[in-house]
């Protein structure tokens, strides 16, 4: 009636089925620090359940992808981005014959580092590092790595760190530039309905070129997407997009920076949670003992503990803990 499938079979399968590209769990770098293998679970099945279970996971659940602590129960949280982009991921990675697994893992924990308030609370955590730039994608490696260490492997950590289009060392696997597509396909399919959803954008104000090429924003253009990656890469040999449609795509993502991202209209609520970061970051850098234990790394420089802490919030943990902090109590 049945039988079982262990770990060995698993990975006999990976050979026999994914492609010449594939990363095999049987041939992983491994990790840091050496396990017994698992009776059923690959390496990259391990990993995939360890980041779903972790605590920074969890937290993703109230923290904004575009609109600050929005009050509507439709709006894309950064949770609800991950499960869109592990879902697009494996998909390609299916169709492609790769490594789901390692694939899923990667598109799991690629945003566990990111701020409060998306890419506001990156900018204002920006202004404390030397150089200028705080990095979600690093500070996810360093949750798994420091903060809630899990002993993931390298694949997964690397796919990661390296899963952002500005790193020019980009992932040495394919599932990890599968992670790079999934996860831009995912951002402006649902940013662009949350823009519509919420009336900073009419229809009409789409690029032309990106209604002609994808479809009608959602479900049409992540599917155009996918497909256009899957045959460019099935044609190339290499994790790839179709060269016109992904310079429609770029222009896209040009087009919500500018009237979405960045627009006028996001300012107050940009500049208000710039505030918050700030004030948050300045009071704990001068009372480091009122953080919790688990964010008090001697080895590590104040500075970075207090990032690692204010960048680990929800986005309604830092509201409500400003608040705390420095609104006027009118009762004691």
């Amino acid at each position: 009636m049945f039988q079982r499938r262990t770990r060995e079979d698993a990975e006999k399968l990976e050979s026999e089925l994914l492609a010449p590209g594939a990363a095999l769990s049987a041939e992983s770098k491994g990790r840091v620090i050496t396990e017994i293998p698992d009776r059923h679970r690959t390496v990259f099945e391990r990993d995939r359940d360890r980041i779903l279970y972790s605590k920074a996971f969890r937290r993703l659940k109230h923290k904004t992808q575009v609109f600050m602590n929005p009050e509507g129960d439709h709006y894309v949280t950064r949770l609800t981005h991950t499960l869109n982009v592990t879902q697009i991921g494996r998909a390609i990675a299916r169709y492609l014959s790769l490594n789901e697994s390692l694939t899923e893992a990667m598109c799991l924990g690629h945003d566990v580092g990111h701020s409060p308030f998306g890419h506001t609370g990156e900018e204002a955590l920006s202004e404390y590092v030397d150089g200028g730039q705080w990095f979600h994608a690093e500070q996810s490696a360093r949750i798994f790595t420091v903060l809630e260490p899990l002993n993931l492997t390298h694949e997964v950590l690397e796919g990661i760190e390296r899963h952002p289009w500005k790193v020019v060392d980009g992932p040495s696997t394919a599932e990890g530039m599968v992670l790079r597509f999934a996860d831009r396909i995912a951002y402006l399919a649902h940013d662009a309905e949350d823009a519509l959803r919420a009336g900073v954008l009419e229809t009409a104000d789409l690029p032309p070129a990106a209604i002609a090429a994808f479809g009608e924003p959602g479900r049409q253009w992540i599917d155009t997407m996918i497909n256009t990656v899957v045959d460019e890469s099935l044609l190339r040999g290499t994790v790839s997009m179709e060269p016109e449609h992904q310079a429609i795509m770029g222009d896209l993502r040009d087009f919500m920076f500018e009237r979405v991202y960045l627009a006028a209209d996001m300012e107050p609520q940009r500049r208000l949670a710039k505030d918050i970061v700030r004030s948050l970051v300045d009071y704990f850098l001068t009372r480091p003992e009122e953080m919790p234990e688990t964010y008090r790394h001697p080895e590590s420089p104040v500075v970075t503990q207090v990032l690692d802490y204010v960048a680990g919030m929800t986005d309604r943990f830092a509201i409500r803990l400003h608040d705390q902090l420095f609104r006027p109590r009118l009762f004691d």
